[in-house]
């Protein structure tokens, strides 16, 4: 039987430095155009010229934390300030595409269920069924801030929170209008049969929502469900509701105990293993010759924002590395359970590059806050030529990874690069489509434009009848 071929998804933001920062400075770096339409529709149409499968969009609704006690380097450094709604340029890329997929980061705590539920719905018509929504629960203290709240939920909450925030959208997408319910007859007059029109009449903890949805059922009714969060309680939320996660393991080993452990997950929740798909997040430095593509790497390197990178980590795991010299060592810097083991993974990968040989043998000399910005930046990189890039692809392949979410250095460079020398490597070894597979991007995906049976918003066809 041959190997599935992995899907592919451009990992990008509306804004100028996503992951990679400081690399907008480059001469070649268009990222700097996010304000425009035509950016993203030409980056667009690059990526259906390759058959990837989504275009998918991070987003925040908030600053990250505070790096040296403010958020100045973050306004400096253009680091995901400023940064536009995706939603609202969804449906111009669709209009100047045919197959590609539209992935939408959206959080619980930036938009009202009912009122979500119609964006994405008006969206998935829009498209003819190419809307996907990757479901956050937000980690940033600024973001809650920003919407009332006094600060975060605690981790697994922010998780309850997210399943009845789904629940409601289930309700809407699936529950609320039958099929045949939207009639347009002319002859009689009747628009829509009342009898297959329904309130959900939802009440939880945090939601009431009476209902009916004002949108007729689109294409794929819920759109594909992304999730990303790798922790217990995130794997948990991902083996009940998502169809593919995001995520980003060390190396192919790792990620197929991750995979593994979530799959098991999900097998317990009485979806099937394959219910559930898992894209990998990488990123490419590409040469005609392996000295090439080690040359690009080390330019690569040099063009980084190092401390940029330590300020984007800094914010994701709330510790403020910020105030310190880039050459001062991560050990001085505090010993609080959230930089212990920080702190714990920076040494140990300066040691292995080092080239320690035994337990108890010195590890060389102490991680720097320098290292820990060059390690975020050499993270989950690919190095070589088209053909070695493609053997270490099959390797994630062969550990379970169902798809990679390419992450790019500078836009359109990067994909133009990947889809013009990489792609057609992998079509060649069966890795890669050569052609979309018809209908809707779950069709495409699953071979079915609506979510199937097993998963819970299915719980909710007829049952407001």
């Amino acid at each position: 039987m041959p190997t599935p071929h992995l899907h592919f998804s451009a990992f990008v933001m509306n804004t100028t430095s996503h992951i990679l920062q400081g690399l907008w400075r480059r001469p070649d770096a268009g990222q700097t155009d996010f304000n425009s339409l035509e950016h993203w529709v030409a980056l667009a149409k690059v990526l259906e010229r390759g058959r990837f499968d989504f275009i998918f969009f991070a987003d925040v609704v908030g600053l990250y934390g505070d790096y040296g006690g403010s958020y100045e380097k973050y306004v400096q450094a253009g680091l995901q300030i400023p940064s536009n709604d995706p939603s609202v340029i969804a449906s111009a890329i669709a209009y100047n595409t045919t197959d590609l997929g539209i992935a939408i980061t959206s959080s619980v705590i930036q938009d009202h269920p009912f009122n979500f539920a119609r964006k994405i719905s008006t969206l998935d018509h829009a498209t003819n069924g190419r809307i996907a929504w990757n479901i956050v629960t937000s980690a940033l203290e600024n973001a809650a801030r920003n919407f009332g709240y006094d600060g975060l939920e605690e981790h697994d909450e922010r998780y309850r929170w997210a399943d009845e925030y789904v629940d409601v959208t289930y309700k809407l997408w699936e529950g609320s209008w039958d099929d045949g319910a939207l009639l347009q007859d002319r002859a009689r007059g009747l628009h829509g049969d009342f009898a297959k029109i329904h309130k959900i009449n939802h009440v939880g903890k945090r939601y009431r929502v009476e209902g009916p949805h004002l949108v007729a059922p689109s294409p794929q009714r819920t759109p594909i469900l992304f999730q990303a969060g790798s922790s217990t309680a995130g794997r948990d939320f991902a083996a009940r509701h998502a169809e593919a996660q995001f995520i980003i393991s060390p190396g192919p080993e790792q990620a197929r105990d991750l995979i593994e452990d979530t799959r098991r997950r999900v097998v317990a929740t009485g979806r099937k293993r394959d219910d559930l798909k898992f894209f990998q997040g990488l990123h490419f430095v590409i040469g005609s010759t392996e000295e090439e593509a080690r040359r690009k790497e080390i330019e690569l390197d040099e063009a980084i924002d190092l401390d940029g990178m330590v300020a984007h980590l800094s914010g994701a795991v709330g510790v403020d590395f910020g105030g310190h010299d880039l050459d001062a060592p991560l050990g001085d810097i505090g010993n609080t359970d959230g930089t212990r083991s920080i702190v714990e993974w920076v040494q140990e990968s300066v040691s292995r590059r080092a080239g320690a040989q035994r337990p108890g043998e010195s590890p060389g000399r102490a991680a720097t806050v320098r290292d820990l910005g060059l390690l975020q930046g050499r993270n989950s990189r690919v190095v070589g030529t088209p053909e070695s890039i493609a053997d270490q692809l099959q390797r994630w392949r062969d550990a379970g990874v169902d798809g990679i979410n390419v992450v790019n250095a500078t836009i359109p460079g990067s994909y133009v690069e990947f889809v013009e020398h990489v792609i057609p490597v992998l079509q060649d070894r069966g890795l890669a489509q050569r052609e979309y597979a018809p209908g809707s991007t779950r069709a495409k995906l699953f071979g079915t434009d609506l979510i199937n049976e097993r998963h819970p918003a299915a719980q909710y066809r007829g049952a407001f009848s």
